[in-house]
């Protein structure tokens, strides 16, 4: 009963951040309109899911605009012409990313592979009724996107930019830190894998999985934190049987397995 109550309740905010046509963190990705307008070009978005590991979220997103202010452009010819430019406006401090040597060879690559697959326009990659399987797949092709940032690129596309792509049954939660605390907490698994939270999201909400991916992430990180959680005010609190003593591992925390993978968004 407990698992269905949570699932329940993380189902009615993730419909609610559907209806809302949220973002990232709120009705923003960075908390700057300059940076947030940056992300409506196609090929900015992409550029963008290739910032968001390791880093905090709102640094991230605002990447692409932060490339641009230091390059003057993004334009795809000129990425995939001035690679030593692209590398030095990343690795000018202040750095524009902790990756400073990868991130500007997965910057690099995506602009060649726009330019030679995709007519040098990103929304390619997601035409409306495609379907989310082969979007996914398509994202997955691009050097520094695997799975993780590919299903969280689909539900942004879906739920912020209003792509409307086919067989949302095979949308997924992203098996981020975030998310993997608070499906662990809530007994809505008790393994950290992610095998067991995919099987647990299908499982809430068979139509659309993916639907529970970013109302568990804010959770995570609002209010089901490392240490110190609010239970008391989180969105769960009424109904999550609470289990704080255990978090994922390999990020310095305890108490749970983990297949070694890390978190895309960061806190």
């Amino acid at each position: 009963m407990i698992v269905h109550d949570v699932a329940g309740e993380l189902l009615a905010y993730g419909r609610e951040l559907e209806a809302q046509g949220a973002a990232q963190v709120g009705d923003s990705f960075t908390g700057d309109q300059d940076a947030d307008a940056v992300l409506e070009n196609p090929n900015a978005f992409l550029i963008g899911v290739l910032f968001t590991q390791g880093i905090a979220a709102e640094r991230a997103w605002a990447g692409p605009h932060l490339l641009a202010q230091r390059l003057g452009t993004l334009d795809l010819g000129y990425l995939a012409a001035h690679p030593e430019a692209v590398r030095h406006a990343v690795q000018t401090p202040p750095m524009l990313h902790r990756f400073k040597e990868t991130l500007p060879q997965w910057i690099i690559a995506a602009a060649v592979r726009l330019i030679e697959n995709y007519d040098s326009d990103a929304s390619a990659i997601w035409p409306a009724g495609d379907r989310v399987v082969d979007v996914i797949a398509r994202l997955g092709e691009f050097q520094g996107i695997g799975r993780k940032k590919a299903v969280m690129a689909v539900e942004i596309l879906t739920r912020h930019f209003g792509v409307e792509l086919a067989g949302r049954e095979c949308s997924q939660v992203a098996y981020d830190v975030q998310v993997r605390r608070v499906f662990l907490r809530s007994g809505l698994v008790d393994e950290d894998s992610s095998v067991a939270i995919e099987a647990a999201a299908s499982a809430a909400y068979p139509s659309s999985p993916g639907t529970l991916d970013l109302p568990a992430w804010l959770i995570g990180r609002q209010s089901c934190r490392p240490r110190k959680p609010l239970c008391d005010s989180c969105r769960l609190g009424a109904v999550c049987p609470r289990h704080v003593w255990l978090d994922v591992v390999g990020v310095g925390s305890r108490g749970a397995r983990s297949n070694g993978s890390d978190s895309t968004r960061q806190t």
